[in-house]
């Protein structure tokens, strides 16, 4: 007898547990997680831990970014879960780090990987892309790429850009000594300058142009194409071959090759220049670059035993002007076609240009992963890098973290034949604005949370209505975004939109809220029950606890409340069935721990008190007689 008893407490208490679960997830996938949480919680409390309960919790405060509580949440689940879906160990990473528990996320990371080998659902989850996965999860909608033609260009050559303690060093040809012009395209031989440059965000400061601070860099013919050491002590660049006596050096054929050259600053000035023992009379060797660790320099050349016309090439710097043999990239960079404007930004990210890859004309900009990885093969940045005609000379400071850079092209509309531009990454925004209006009357409301909500149901951005009751939101092209309003004593409001691709556009979303005081009512969709029973359901348990929270607003109001059927079956039978129901409210008002006395009556009237002339006599339609079910919470005392 006493063990068929413990199994009736344990049926009734387990559909309890899930219940609660189910009502949860119903606020939850309203996006309501706050309240969401509040339930998942309780039933924590109350015994029941399973792994969807754990999850959610953990998703409810990583939408909200509550990263501190979302780590907790989390790892219960995974400790307690060993073969928990890769997506939550993923989260669980990214908000230990987050916290700054880098260790503790890095031994997830390494549990991660093993999910990977063994889990086919992780492999969705590459190691290598977790940042990039990670940047897609948060940042939605297309990149915009910001291009700027700098105002330091002329209309002669200017390109080379190189940023270096504040200065921006940079060729071109718009020197004054126009009677000594380069044949190629008859502009004046080009020199280095150097100008000030202050980065913040979106906006470029740039001083007065100048010559670069040397008393003999600049010469009557060609400098270009500078790469600086980290310590600022030590400049590469490219010049024509001259002689001791200022004069171009020839080969036999009447060609003047390319060299590269070195200084160093002496008192603010780069002075001592000496010519790079790898040079050669018989071919050319520009465009110096240098490793992030500045052991490698990188050039241009088109000397015998390469690929194409021009080839990438690397020595080792060995110390006192000296260097090892020069080794080809090879043909994972090189091709029959010309590599030039070699660059490694400080993550060690190789670019370079060619004309010899798919690329959409000319020379492109390319980027590879080479240096870490020999197989790599080199992606095209695209437009608008790319042009279809020549785009060269990529530099960016990847550890900047506004990701600005700079590349020089000759593609139409600049100012001169080669120009610098300036590129600055942005999102895609798009405005959504509105106004948000009480249902009933008509009237504006203010102090409306407005939130816009992604669909993996995080809140990206949030915001109060003004005393006109009016919002305005930025978010990011390209995207399904649920615009979700709520404040206290009015039904929430939620719409999806689906946003295009253009920038800038304006999406009008009014928002049209529904008081949940009507006269004295708190008024509420239609608590429904199963057929012949007073069971509370998941949807009639949404609804009350929309009673509850105007309870909780209001700690002295007093309800009562009173159940209607219709008035098909006995009359005596309605009566007594609305009875129950009336007192199924209030037992579930009660149990989430409002006070007794704040319920004055629950009273069943079955079918004495009908909206319609639907009783027993006539004969109605579904629709007609579902308007006299109805349970209403009627307001004693307000205040």
């Amino acid at each position: 007898m006493k063990t068929n008893f413990s199994i009736i407490i344990l049926i009734g208490f387990t559909h309890v547990l899930v219940a609660q679960s189910k009502l949860a997830d119903k606020f939850f996938d309203n996006y309501a997680f706050v309240k969401a949480s509040e339930l998942y919680e309780n039933a924590v409390k109350k015994g029941d831990s399973n792994e969807h309960i754990l999850t959610r919790l953990g998703d409810c405060y990583y939408n909200n970014s509550q990263s501190e509580k979302a780590v907790f949440w989390y790892g219960k689940a995974v400790n307690k879960y060993k073969k928990i879906a890769p997506e939550y160990l993923f989260k669980y990473i990214q908000t230990l780090k987050s916290v700054g528990k880098y260790d503790e996320s890095n031994k997830w990371l390494k549990k991660f990987v093993e999910l990977q080998n063994n889990d086919s659902k992780a492999k969705d989850y590459n190691l290598n892309n977790i940042d990039r996965y990670n940047e897609l999860l948060t940042t939605k909608g297309n990149t915009i790429i910001e291009v700027v033609n700098l105002p330091i260009n002329t209309d002669q050559s200017d390109f080379g850009s190189y940023i270096h303690n504040g200065q921006l060093y940079f060729a071109s040809s718009k020197g004054t000594n126009e009677t000594k012009v380069y044949a190629w395209n008859k502009e004046p031989f080009l020199d280095l300058y150097q100008v000030p440059i202050t980065e913040k965000n979106a906006e470029i400061a740039l001083g007065t142009v100048d010559y670069i601070k040397s008393s003999n860099i600049n010469s009557e013919y060609h400098e270009a194409s500078v790469a600086i050491t980290n310590d600022g002590k030590t400049i590469y660049f490219t010049r024509d071959n001259v002689k001791r006596n200022k004069k171009l050096n020839y080969d036999e054929k009447g060609t003047t090759h390319l060299k590269i050259y070195k200084a160093t600053l002496v008192n603010n000035s780069w002075e001592d220049i000496k010519e790079l023992p790898f040079n050669d009379e018989l071919f050319s060797t520009g465009h110096p670059a240098l490793s992030a660790d500045n052991k490698t320099l990188y050039f241009v050349s088109d000397r015998d035993g390469g690929f194409g016309q021009t080839d990438i090439y690397e020595v080792d710097i060995l110390g006192d002007n000296k260097y090892s043999k020069p080794r080809n990239l090879g043909n994972k960079i090189n091709t029959q076609g010309r590599e030039m404007f070699p660059f490694v930004s400080k993550d060690s990210l190789f670019y370079f240009s060619s004309d010899g890859h798919l690329n959409l004309g000319l020379l492109d900009i390319f980027k590879s992963n080479f240096l870490k990885d020999k197989t790599a093969e080199p992606e095209n940045l695209g437009v608008p890098y790319n042009s279809g005609y020549d785009d060269f000379a990529f530099f960016i400071d990847t550890s900047n973290e506004n990701k600005r850079g700079y590349f020089s092209s000759n593609r139409p509309d600049g100012k001169g034949n080669d120009d610098i531009y300036s590129f600055y990454p942005r999102k895609c925004t798009q405005i959504i604005k509105g106004t948000a209006i009480n249902k009933e009357s008509n009237i504006s409301l203010s102090n409306v949370s407005v939130k816009l909500i992604d669909k993996n149901g995080k809140t990206i951005s949030e915001v109060l209505t003004d005393e006109n009751g009016a919002y305005e939101l930025e978010t990011s092209c390209d995207n399904t975004i649920i615009v979700l309003a709520s404040k206290p004593d009015f039904v929430d409001f939620s719409k999806e939109i689906e946003l295009d691709e253009k920038d800038g556009t304006t999406n009008t979303v009014e928002l049209i809220l529904d008081p949940l005081i009507k006269d004295n009512q708190i008024a509420v969709n239609p608590i429904y029950f199963d057929y012949n029973t007073a069971n509370i359901r998941t949807d009639a348990e949404y609804e009350l606890e929309k009673v509850i929270d105007i309870l909780r607003s209001y700690p002295n109001m007093i309800i009562k409340i009173e159940s209607h059927s219709d008035s098909r079956g006995n009359d005596k039978y309605n009566l007594n069935l609305s009875n129950k129901r009336a007192m199924s409210s209030r037992d579930y008002i009660l149990s989430r721990g409002i006070q007794a006395n704040r319920i004055e009556s629950a009273i069943g009237y079955g079918e004495s008190q009908l909206l319609n002339n639907c009783d027993n006599t006539t004969k109605c339609t579904e629709e007609q007689h579902a308007v006299n079910r109805r349970t209403q919470f009627i307001i004693i005392k307000k205040e």
